[in-house]
């Protein structure tokens, strides 16, 4: 007996694809930098510092005497002598005008006005102690200092981007088929 059979034989359909990758260049300039320091203001003042040393003290404890100083302690000394004299001579004048008490008023007078004084002298400095005078003032140094910020001055550079899209192509690689045939076979039952 003949059975008719139906034979169908398919090919899928292939696509092809064909892609061209996309491209990116970048370029990033450096930015554009400008720095300026401007020097600090330094300002010094100084007030320099003063010595005195009055040593006037000391040159009169070893006899240099201003010369006004010696007219002065001359007059001084000359006001009290003559004072002293005075005083001498009154009470020797009293001492006289007593003499019939007795006694050898002018004697004794005659012998203290012809004796000097005896003069005392123990351990003595020259010049005294702390005779020369000193007075310090010291310096002063006053120090002002202006800082001054610098200047910074920036510009950003944009980055240069060259794309290029990518491409895919797609084409029919092979048709799609079906091929179908009729085929009697013979089998025997």
């Amino acid at each position: 007996m003949n059975i008719p059979q139906i034979r169908l034989e398919s090919r899928f359909a292939k696509i092809g694809l064909d892609t061209v990758n996309a491209t990116l260049e970048m370029q990033q300039p450096k930015a554009d930098l400008s720095i300026q320091q401007p020097k600090a203001e330094l300002t010094i003042q100084t007030t320099p510092g003063k010595l005195t040393i009055d040593q006037t003290k000391a040159r009169e404890d070893v006899d240099l005497k201003h010369i006004s100083k010696r007219i002065a302690e001359a007059a001084d000394q000359g006001h009290q002598d003559v004072l002293a004299g005075i005083a001498r001579r009154i009470q020797q004048g009293d001492e006289q005008m007593r003499i019939e008490n007795g006694g050898r008023p002018l004697t004794a007078q005659a012998k203290q006005n012809s004796e000097r004084e005896i003069k005392q002298f123990n351990i003595g400095f020259i010049p005294s102690h702390f005779s020369v005078k000193l007075d310090y003032q010291p310096a002063e140094v006053n120090i002002d200092v202006k800082t001054n910020t610098p200047i910074i001055e920036s510009k950003i550079n944009k980055p240069i981007m060259d794309y290029k899209a990518g491409e895919v192509k797609v084409e029919l690689a092979e048709r799609n088929q079906l091929k179908i045939d009729f085929v009697s076979i013979d089998k025997k039952i």
